[in-house]
C-alpha cells in the first residue's frame, strides 16, 4: 500500500467522536475538513505518481506471427517472457527475429517477427528428404540444407526462384556428361598360300595374325546415373590388323601297306596284266640282242611296267596298289610299251610264268609319284 494512504487510514482510526460535545464537535469539524482536503490532495498525488511509475516500467511489444500482429503492453523484461505471457509458441524450425533471452526496450516499440516453417519434400540423389523450412525460395531452401545444384542439373516442377508453399515437392535430377572411349577389335584376315613342297592336308603358319584396334569416343549423358544419350564424336583406327599367313600343302600322299607315305600328283584306276621276258610274252629268246630289253633300253626286272605313253609318260615313277590284297606290287617305272597296252591299262613285269598265270587281270590303283 502507498505510504500516504497508510497514514490516512491510521489518522482516522485514532479519532473518537463520541467524547466530544456539540460545541467541540463543531470546532472539530472545521479542523477535520481541512485535514481531509490535505489528505485528498496527497492521495491524488500518490495515485498520479503510481501511474507515472507504471508507465515508466511498462514495455510496448508488437508480435508479428506469420503476418498476424498482436500488440501487447507488458511489465515482462525478455522476449521469451512476453511470448509465454501471450501464449505464442515457437518451434525449433520457425524463424524468430530476436533471441528468447533478448531484453525488451522501455522507450521504443519492440517488434518480434515470427515466420512459421512449412513442410517441403526434396527428392535428390535417390532419397526423399522431408524438410521444415521458413525460407522464401527454392534456392534458399536448398542452400540452407547444403544441397548443391550444378548448372547441368535439372529441377522438375519448380525453379530456383520459385516461392515456397506448404507441402511443395522439389525434384532434382543430377545430370552428368562424360567422355567415354571404347576400344573394339578389328579382326585380321587369314591368307592361304599353296605350298607344292608340303603334303596335302598339312598346313604351315608362316606368320601369326594380330587384331587391330578401333577407338570410338562418345559423349555420354547420364540422368541420376542412368544413360539417356550417347553421341559418337571420334572414330579412329589406333592400330591396323596384321593378317595371318598360312601355307597349305598341295602334294598328294598315300600311305602304303608297308606304312610308307608316298607323295603323288594323281592316282589312276587301271586294269593290270603281267608279263615275263619269255618268248611267249616278248617273241624273243635268250641270246637275242633285244632279249630282256625294254622299249626305253632298260633291262627288265621287278618294278618295270609297260604303259600307254599317252596316259602315263615313259620314265614316270609310280606306285601300284592292289586294293584288298595284303601286298601291293609296289614301286615301278613306266619303261616299256606293248601292243595291247592301250588307255587305262598297264602290264607289270614278273619273274616267272607261274606268277604271271597267278596274276591274271587285276584292278589296281596307280599313283603317279612326284
Amino acid at each position: 500500500m502507498i505510504p500516504i494512504a497508510k497514514n490516512i487510514k491510521r489518522y482516522f482510526s485514532q479519532m473518537n467522536f463520541r467524547n466530544f460535545g456539540r460545541k467541540e464537535h463543531g470546532n472539530l469539524f472545521k479542523i477535520r475538513t481541512l485535514d481531509i482536503a490535505i489528505i485528498c490532495i496527497a492521495v491524488v498525488i500518490s495515485v498520479t505518481a503510481g501511474v507515472f511509475v507504471f508507465n515508466g516500467l511498462k514495455r510496448h511489444v508488437v508480435i508479428s506471427d506469420n503476418g498476424r500482429e498482436i500488440a501487447v503492453e507488458t511489465m515482462k523484461a525478455t522476449v521469451g517472457e512476453v511470448l509465454e505471457q501471450t501464449g505464442v509458441t515457437v518451434a525449433v524450425e520457425d524463424y524468430i527475429s530476436m533471441p528468447f533471452d533478448s531484453k525488451l526496450a522501455r522507450i521504443q516499440e519492440n517488434r518480434i517477427n515470427i515466420k512459421r516453417a512449412v513442410p517441403v519434400s526434396v527428392n535428390v540423389d535417390g532419397k526423399e528428404l522431408v524438410i521444415k523450412t521458413y525460407k522464401d525460395t527454392v534456392k534458399e531452401v536448398l542452400s540452407d540444407n547444403a544441397i548443391g545444384v550444378d548448372d547441368d542439373d535439372k529441377l522438375v516442377g519448380s525453379q530456383l526462384g520459385d516461392k515456397i508453399v506448404p507441402d511443395m515437392n522439389i525434384s532434382i535430377i543430377r545430370v552428368d556428361e562424360k567422355t567415354v572411349t571404347e576400344a573394339t577389335p578389328i579382326p585380321y584376315k587369314t591368307i592361304t598360300k599353296d605350298n607344292n613342297r608340303l603334303d596335302k592336308g598339312l598346313k604351315n603358319t608362316v606368320r601369326e595374325g594380330k587384331e587391330g584396334i578401333r577407338q570410338k569416343t562418345y559423349t555420354v549423358v547420364y540422368e541420376n546415373g542412368k544413360q539417356i544419350a550417347k553421341q559418337l564424336v571420334k572414330d579412329i583406327v589406333a592400330s591396323n590388323p596384321l593378317d595371318k599367313i598360312v601355307e597349305v600343302g598341295t602334294v598328294l600322299n598315300y600311305k602304303t601297306s608297308r606304312g610308307e607315305t608316298l607323295r603323288y600328283s594323281k592316282v589312276l584306276n587301271m586294269r593290270a596284266t603281267s608279263y615275263t621276258a619269255s618268248f611267249e610274252d616278248t617273241g624273243k629268246y635268250p641270246g637275242d640282242p633285244g632279249f630282256g630289253i625294254t622299249a626305253t633300253g632298260a633291262r627288265v626286272k621287278k618294278g618295270i611296267i609297260a604303259v600307254d605313253p599317252r596316259v602315263i609318260p615313259l620314265g614316270t615313277r609310280v606306285y601300284v596298289e592292289l586294293p584288298g590284297v595284303a601286298a601291293d606290287y609296289g614301286y615301278a617305272v613306266a619303261a616299256d610299251v606293248g601292243g595291247a597296252i592301250k588307255g587305262n591299262k598297264i602290264d607289270v613285269y614278273l619273274e616267272t610264268s607261274s606268277a604271271v598265270s597267278a596274276w591274271g587281270v587285276k584292278k589296281v590303283k596307280v599313283y603317279v609319284l612326284n
